[in-house]
């Protein structure tokens, strides 16, 4: 691991991922690629078993919400992921050899993550609304519709007769 860099695992508490293409390049500008990308990070997500509570694909850049898999480590699946989606594309390199990682800690920060990262189609001026770009988890947390990859969210849990899983609860601190 790189010096100075820390990595907090097993906390329970969702992630916050943003990983880049290999020198911004737009490697995932295309349809396709993008498609690619949503697989992918679906088929790792029953693999490793994690949940994803929200995700964008971006031109040259992916933000990822997701909770701690139960196999592995968080490194570990962006590795595999990153590994994934570089196997089926031509471009190489394809990805940054690092990942950011944000420590997700209560119900304010998810929601400010999920809300940052459902914008940024629109801040980016790709699209005018959010629901309008295809590659993010948006458009479930509008109307409930299921994407290509599996989306923990009040949605689903009503899908289950029941809320939120307890683990993906954030209990308020005492005092």
């Amino acid at each position: 691991m790189p010096r100075g860099l820390i990595r907090y695992e097993y906390t329970g508490n969702f992630h916050f991922l943003t990983f880049s293409c290999y020198r911004r390049q737009g490697h995932l500008g295309a349809a396709s690629a993008c498609d690619l990308f949503e697989d992918a990070l679906e088929r790792v997500r029953r693999r490793y078993g994690f949940v994803v509570a929200g995700y964008v694909v971006m031109p040259e850049h992916v933000h990822l919400l997701v909770g701690e898999p139960q196999k592995s480590t968080v490194s570990g699946v962006v590795h595999a992921l990153k590994l994934s989606v570089a196997k089926r594309c031509a471009e190489r390199p394809f990805w940054q050899a690092r990942f950011y990682d944000f420590l997700v800690q209560n119900e304010e920060k998810r929601v400010e993550k999920l809300r940052y990262m459902h914008r940024n189609p629109v801040v980016r001026g790709l699209v005018a609304k959010p629901e309008e770009w295809a590659w993010s988890s948006f458009r479930h947390y509008a109307t409930g519709v299921e994407c290509v990859v599996a989306i923990e969210s009040p949605w689903t849990a009503a899908r289950r007769g029941n809320r939120l899983p307890e683990h993906l609860r954030y209990r308020e601190a005492a005092g």
